[in-house]
């Protein structure tokens, strides 16, 4: 006697033997899993860097900068850098003038890039350099030293955000306590007593003219020395430094 077919033994065959024609749906490739994969580890590695940053920038809006990397480096090849921290208050009101007029006119107007400055600079070519005193703050508090264009990226990127948090006169205070005014000296405090044996509060125009003449070559010019480039360089800041007081260029950190 013949036995019937098991209804159950069917469904189960059919279901280990899916029918002519189907496939069963692929998972992702593994080329797109490792693409993923970097992908959602680059954006939490850009959200990472971006908060330190952040917090770096709101830190030194109210801490003084301990070192920078160049001033490291330099203390490794000298054998020692002389520097010493002092607040705004301590520095003439000479020298912040008299750095602003010799390293960017415009501190006071702008939001952290000379538009003017750096279209003049194109139009001659690139021969002459467009950064703000606030470019030159992160350059010295933030990067390092050189013509690398992540440099400069990296530059242009935390600049609009100092100029967000830190009010201007932070800026120069920062600038004028990392600045180089000579090989191995940084900061105001240290130009001044190194140069004309007087603190940084004490400095006279002419002294401050000479240490703002030497920013853009602090290794190669001598604030104590001047040659008759440096001495006619001072005379033109000093005369500068005027004209932003006179004309009100100077509010935004002159009390």
């Amino acid at each position: 006697m013949a036995r019937s077919p098991d209804p159950d033994s069917a469904v189960k065959s059919a279901i280990r033997s899916p029918r002519k024609g189907t496939r069963k749906r692929a998972g992702p490739s593994r080329l797109r899993r490792a693409a993923q994969w970097l992908h959602r580890w680059l954006t939490r590695g850009i959200a990472i860097l971006f908060l330190v940053t952040v917090g770096w920038v709101v830190a030194y809006a109210v801490l003084p900068v301990p070192t920078t990397l160049y001033m490291i480096g330099e203390s490794r090849r000298l054998g020692g850098i002389e520097r010493d921290w002092v607040p705004i208050e301590e520095i003439s009101i000479h020298l912040q003038r008299a750095a602003v007029a010799a390293e960017d006119a415009n501190f006071c107007l702008h939001w952290g890039f000379d538009m003017a400055a750096i279209r003049d600079a194109i139009a001659e070519g690139g021969q002459r350099g467009a950064s703000t005193i606030s470019q030159q703050t992160v350059k010295n508090a933030f990067l390092w030293h050189g013509r690398s264009w992540v440099r400069k990226a990296m530059e242009a990127a935390i600049t609009p955000l100092v100029e967000l948090i830190w009010p201007k006169r932070r800026v120069l205070e920062v600038y004028l306590n990392v600045a180089e005014f000579g090989e191995g000296v940084f900061g105001a405090e240290a130009a001044a007593r190194h140069h004309f044996g007087v603190s940084a509060a004490d400095l006279t125009l002419r002294q401050a003219s000479l240490l703002a003449a030497v920013l853009p070559n602090p290794q190669q010019r001598d604030a104590g020395n001047p040659s008759g480039f440096v001495d006619r360089r001072a005379r033109s800041i000093a005369d500068g430094a005027a004209t932003i007081a006179a004309d009100g260029r100077d509010g935004c950190f002159a009390n």
